[in-house]
């Protein structure tokens, strides 16, 4: 356990480090754009994820085919050879971050890190560029992958390759968010989607980089991701189990189907040309009819705009859940189009935008209904519950307040379990009814 905490805390410093650097060069390119004219907020980031596309599908080269196997990688030795910095392999998808980080739990050692410059610049473009992508999965993904290369170059702490990716990762998490054990769910979360069994050893590396990766924020005193403080505690209980229920439910159903709308457009085996027209045409028109219910910056970038919208501006219930809506329709066009970022923040987003749909119904402080909505949301969408209650204990506020939302969490976790296996169902059932009439039409 100790060398596995060691590892743990060294690939959680050079790891968190280097996200850091990208999710602060995210962070001013969307700066500098957020301030240009509204019509560059719709337009620019359709540039952005074509470019993104471009560095992917033009340089990168290989077939890019969606898979949750893993699989031998042969990475480069301390440079390799030049094509395998940008050749991906055939059963990978080159725009799916978290599926990479998932794909290599348990044999962190195969995770392709040589890809990762070239997944940086296509993170930086469709995402700086304002794209309604998150910055999450770009922060775990960059931070495994430099604790990969660093266990893998290094004949010295080769021994170390599996907690060093793992500290990376969950340090890059915990350095974005500020809260140290949502780094270290987020990672155990994942790796449980192989049933990789959280031995001892794991868990002190899963520990020990969420610790650093706080550290990290707190040292330089990082304010890479906004989130919303519960202020004001409900009033009454009646209203807070009203809201707790409906929230929950309502949030939960739909980042749920939102995330299976998502998995389906990334693992759609179409020509990435006919994809990025498709996805950039959708994206367009989602951000004109976001634009004229609320403001051009509301579409823009992966929500926070859109949450400071929400919280300036006296609106109605309906105008909330349309943006909310068409935002979770606009992430999943991004993805169509090929964009290359993470969900996470986008659900946190729509969580919100959906929570404050029931802050005046039920009496309680938008404050509380968004924090809520976007617990909800990653518990619901992102099926990371306890990554959702380290969220909530670490963001504080009123004890009645956080009760109130990790009500939700359980409430959205389930409401989300149900509304994907229904939408699997229906889904399952529209493609044997369609087999059945073509074997009709074919005379069998």
């Amino acid at each position: 356990m100790s060398t596995w905490t060691v590892g743990g805390l060294l690939g959680g410093l050079i790891g968190s480090l280097a996200a850091v650097m990208l999710t602060e060069s995210i962070k001013q390119t969307l700066s500098v754009i957020s301030g240009l004219d509204p019509i560059w907020l719709l337009l620019i980031p359709l540039f952005g994820v074509a470019l993104a596309v471009l560095v992917l599908f033009g340089l990168g080269k290989g077939q890019p085919v969606q898979t949750v196997a893993p699989r031998e990688v042969n990475a480069p030795g301390r440079w390799g050879s030049l094509l395998s910095w940008y050749s991906f392999p055939h059963d990978i998808a080159r725009a799916d971050l978290t599926g990479d980080v998932v794909n290599a739990s348990g044999v962190e050692e195969r995770f392709p890190w040589n890809l990762a410059p070239l997944r940086a610049i296509a993170i930086l473009s469709t995402v700086g560029f304002g794209a309604p992508m998150g910055t999450e999965s770009p922060a775990a993904h960059i931070g495994f992958a430099t604790g990969t290369w660093l266990g893998s170059v290094n004949s010295a702490l080769r021994p170390l390759v599996r907690p060093l990716a793992i500290g990376g990762g969950a340090a890059s998490v915990s350095a974005l968010m500020g809260i140290p054990l949502v780094g270290s769910f987020f990672m155990f979360e994942l790796s449980g989607r192989r049933q990789i069994p959280l031995t001892p050893e794991r868990g002190a590396a899963m520990l020990a980089g969420g610790l650093v990766g706080w550290g990290i924020n707190v040292a330089f005193n990082l304010q890479l991701i906004r989130l919303v403080v519960p202020k004001v505690p409900p009033a009454d209980l009646w209203n807070a189990m009203g809201a707790t229920l409906f929230i929950g439910v309502v949030t939960g159903t739909i980042t749920a189907l939102t995330g299976e709308a998502i998995y389906w457009a990334r693992g759609l085996r179409t020509k990435p040309a006919i994809r990025l027209l498709a996805g950039s045409l959708a994206m367009l028109l989602l951000a004109v009819a976001i634009a004229r219910i609320a403001t051009p910056a509301a579409a823009f970038g992966p929500g926070g705009a859109a949450i400071v919208w929400a919280e300036n501006i006296e609106t109605t219930p309906y105008h909330l859940l349309a943006v909310a809506i068409l935002r979770a329709a606009s992430t999943t066009a991004a993805v169509l189009a090929g964009g290359c970022g993470g969900v996470f923040v986008p659900f946190l987003a729509i969580g919100d935008l959906t929570g404050r749909v029931f802050a005046t119904i039920f009496g309680i402080s938008g404050d509380l209904a968004g924090a809520a909505g976007a617990a909800a949301g990653i518990a619901g969408g992102y099926r990371l519950p306890l990554t959702a209650v380290a969220m909530v204990l670490g963001v504080g506020g009123p004890e009645t307040a956080q009760i109130t939302c990790l009500g939700t969490v359980v409430i959205a976790a389930f409401s989300g379990l149900l509304a994907a296996r229904l939408a699997n169902q229906v889904s399952s059932t529209i493609r044997t009814i369609g087999r059945q009439k073509s074997r009709l039409g074919n005379g069998d």
